[in-house]
């Protein structure tokens, strides 16, 4: 689960971490209160951003800064409303529906600082790097070696000494190492406690007058740890995710629209990538990662056609199934039921295999829906493609 920025820094206020005063902005009315109120407390510049659950804000056109209440009214009625494409909304875009109102900040040195789990070996990574307030993926592709790592046991957490490590790797002033080791100690606190995946200070700066400051946080949690955290679980933005994601969601289907017109189902993820694989490979392109899981039941079954069928783009619906937990017949019968239910008129491509196999080809062959069975997983592909294309 994402999270938008201004939320992410009130976590880390909870933290004792460092960041900018600002508030949070629905309306203009609410921007212009809270840019006076800044500019008020002696705030010589004043930064209006925009708030979506993507990165690169600044270079389209999301960030600005104000010196006077009038620029920072200009800004926040442009950047409101407005659709903010970056790097990483693709083309389309995202809806601006968000401000955050904030103090400006004297800059010296834009530094990095991000933690993630990293799954070889079983420990949260503490990431350093000189190069801030720019794609950290563009500084590991170019210079790797300029990004420090630092390996906290899961037992005994961040060490002192690895956070002295980084903090001296990153070029600070002997004052401020002390302030940099309490401010990576209240990261790495709030990482664990929340239940992060991932926590990015990017940039991480440092201030003309010598203090740190988390100029801007991305955090994403990890959704099957939610239950544990209600608080956060309210902190969900639903418009800022795709509709049918969120759809999905509700009957606990793992699912993530792209823009192909074959829509998958597959229980697995890893036979699900595999499908998208293949589908590539035989020249078409999946509408979606949809993965029903071992324990589908009829009612999911039907759902998940619904999600698949609420997809414009989609022209025909590849269903993979690998019968283990989830028998044959009973994803044959499901499927029968939905697609009798909701009258679908898309082709409808099977390759199935495993537990109770003839019994589900049976069920299939019986119900005179015009579905086609692929004997392999490459032969129902080639069927798929051609059904979209046709």
């Amino acid at each position: 689960m994402k999270i938008h920025e201004y939320q992410a820094k009130e976590i880390l206020r909870r933290y004792g971490v460092p960041v900018p005063s600002g508030e949070m902005a629905t309306t203009i009315e609410e921007a212009d209160k809270a840019a006076k109120q800044l500019f008020s407390e002696g705030n010589a510049v004043v930064v209006v951003k925009a708030q979506i659950h993507a990165g690169g804000r600044g270079k389209g056109g999301g960030v600005k800064l104000a010196k006077t209440i009038e620029d920072a009214d200009a800004h926040s009625k442009a950047i409101l409303g407005m659709q903010l494409v970056t790097h990483q909304t693709g083309p389309a875009g995202q809806k601006v529906q968000r401000l955050l109102i904030e103090q400006g900040s004297a800059i010296e040195r834009e530094l990095y600082l991000g933690l993630v789990l990293d799954r070889a070996s079983g420990k949260v990574v503490f990431m350093a790097s000189q190069h801030g307030g720019m794609d950290i993926e563009e500084v590991a592709h170019n210079t790797p070696d300029e990004i420090f790592k630092e390996y906290c046991d899961p037992g005994i957490g961040l060490q002192a000494y690895q956070a002295r490590k980084l903090a001296f790797k990153l070029g600070l002033a002997k004052e401020q190492i002390g302030d940099a080791v309490k401010f990576m100690f209240g990261l790495y606190k709030a990482f664990i406690d929340t239940d992060s995946t991932l926590m990015e200070i990017n940039p991480f700066i440092t201030t003309k007058d010598g203090k740190l400051l988390a100029l801007d946080c991305k955090i994403n949690f990890d959704d099957n740890a939610m239950f544990r955290h209600k608080d956060l679980k309210e902190l969900r933005d639903i418009a800022e995710e795709d509709p049918l994601e969120v759809e999905a969601s509700k009957y606990a289907l793992n699912y993530i629209k792209l823009d192909g017109s074959i829509a998958c189902m597959v229980n697995g993820a890893g036979l699900a990538m595999a499908t998208m694989d293949i589908i590539e490979y035989a020249g078409g392109k999946a509408a979606n990662f949809l993965d029903v899981g071992g324990g589908a039941n009829q009612e999911q079954i039907e759902n998940a056609f619904g999600i698949l069928l609420s997809d414009p783009n989609v022209k025909a619906i590849f269903i993979n199934i690998f019968g283990g937990i989830l028998r044959v017949d009973v994803l044959a019968t499901a499927v029968v039921a939905a697609a009798r239910k909701l009258n679908v008129t898309l082709p409808i491509i099977l390759r199935l295999e495993g537990t109770n196999v003839e019994e589900g080809r049976q069920i299939i062959a019986d119900s005179g829906l015009k579905v086609q069975i692929g004997a392999t997983m490459k032969e129902a592909a080639d069927l798929a493609v051609a059904a979209a294309k046709g």
